[in-house]
């Protein structure tokens, strides 16, 4: 099994940045892709982010392409999502997830990991 534990969440103005973290423990490999999903209150969970193993395949949701940042150190076992220039509409809890089926990394169903998520809040 594989236990994934996110950080990094608060309350921010529109305008600011958070960065958070997603550390993976158990039965891990670094060959996992990690992904970030959000789901804001009474919406479908929805795809964010996500990045390959080596971290040289990248993709984003195009509403966060320029103002979020997905990066991964193997060494630690953890991914981060640097998040700038933050909106309301951001606001929703981010979950993380590893271990994909899906070569484009984008379908939350073909993940086989989650974590419980962490509250992100962007107050305008």
């Amino acid at each position: 099994q594989v236990q994934l534990v996110e950080s990094g969440g608060g309350l921010v103005q529109a305008g600011g940045s958070l960065r958070l973290s997603c550390a993976a423990s158990g039965r891990t490999s670094s060959t996992y892709a990690m992904g970030w999903f959000r789901q804001a209150p009474g919406k479908e969970r929805e795809f964010v982010a996500a990045i390959n193993w080596s971290g040289g395949y990248t993709i984003y949701k195009d509403s966060v392409t320029g103002r979020f940042t997905i990066s991964r150190d193997n060494a630690k076992k953890t991914v981060y999502l640097q998040m700038n220039s933050l909106k309301p509409e951001d606001t929703a809890v981010y979950y993380c997830a590893a271990d994909s089926r899906d070569p484009r990394l984008t379908i939350a169903t073909m993940y086989n990991y989650w974590g419980q998520g962490t509250q992100v809040t962007v107050s305008s």
